[in-house]
């Protein structure tokens, strides 16, 4: 038989919930002024935002940035369309730490997050991937525009001046990389991030403040990804 609602707990529960949303910067409407079906709704879309976002920043988190990245590529496998990831790095991000505090890296932080999502459509994802280290999909984005949509990502960022401490500003860059998921192909996020990366690195060693893009997407599928491809083949019946 069901176990009966322990009332005084759900409502502990439900006053944490409403505790951590208020840490978050987030407010529901009066409970009394909405009912409590309408404010318990509103309550779970407020904590499942919330799981999917970075604090500091306000974007995607990387478990979100993950999910959105899977379904991409399903899209891409099935569809054919093209789509481009782009692995976006702050400059000497950890020289401004060691300088000014890790208060004034955070305002870089939210500085550079604004500048990525003013370059989105509603279809694209940005997200703070990790550290200093942001991310974006780009769903329907052919090769033969790839390189103006990056270096419009990084001329964003260019130049930006932060102030950090009074009297002292710092100018912010940030190094691109990007890849294209092979069309028709099932590939992987570690693959298609691992690509992005190298290209990320490319742009670092090679001055920063600069967009590599992987060339020729068509031409870099992997081994690994045609097993995807073949891996649930009908022929492996006959095997």
């Amino acid at each position: 038989m069901p176990v009966p609602l322990d009332v005084a707990s759900v409502e502990l529960r439900l006053g944490l919930a409403e505790r951590l949303l208020r840490q978050s910067g987030r407010t529901l409407p009066d409970r009394a002024s909405l009912g409590d079906g309408a404010w318990l709704q509103q309550l779970i879309d407020a904590l499942c935002d919330l799981s999917s976002r970075d604090a500091l920043t306000g974007l995607a988190n990387r478990r979100q940035f993950e999910l959105a990245l899977a379904a991409e590529i399903d899209r891409v496998a099935r569809a054919g369309e093209p789509a481009l990831v782009l692995m976006i790095d702050i400059d000497h991000f950890k020289r401004v730490n060691d300088t000014y505090g890790h208060a004034a890296g955070d305002i870089v932080l939210q500085l550079v997050a604004r500048a990525l999502a003013d370059c989105v459509r509603p279809m694209d994802t940005v997200a703070r991937f990790g550290g200093e280290e942001f991310a974006m999909i780009l769903p329907k984005c052919p090769p033969a525009f790839g390189e103006m949509v990056a270096e419009r990502v990084r001329s964003k960022v260019e130049g930006r001046s932060v102030v950090v401490a009074p009297g002292q500003t710092v100018r912010v860059t940030v190094s691109v990389g990007g890849a294209f998921a092979p069309q028709w192909v099932r590939t992987s996020p570690l693959l298609w991030i691992e690509r992005a990366d190298r290209e990320l690195y490319r742009a670092k060693a090679t001055g920063r403040n600069r967009v590599c893009l992987e060339p020729s997407p068509a031409m870099q599928v992997s081994a690994e990804e045609r097993s995807l491809l073949f891996g649930t083949s009908l022929f492996q019946d006959f095997e």
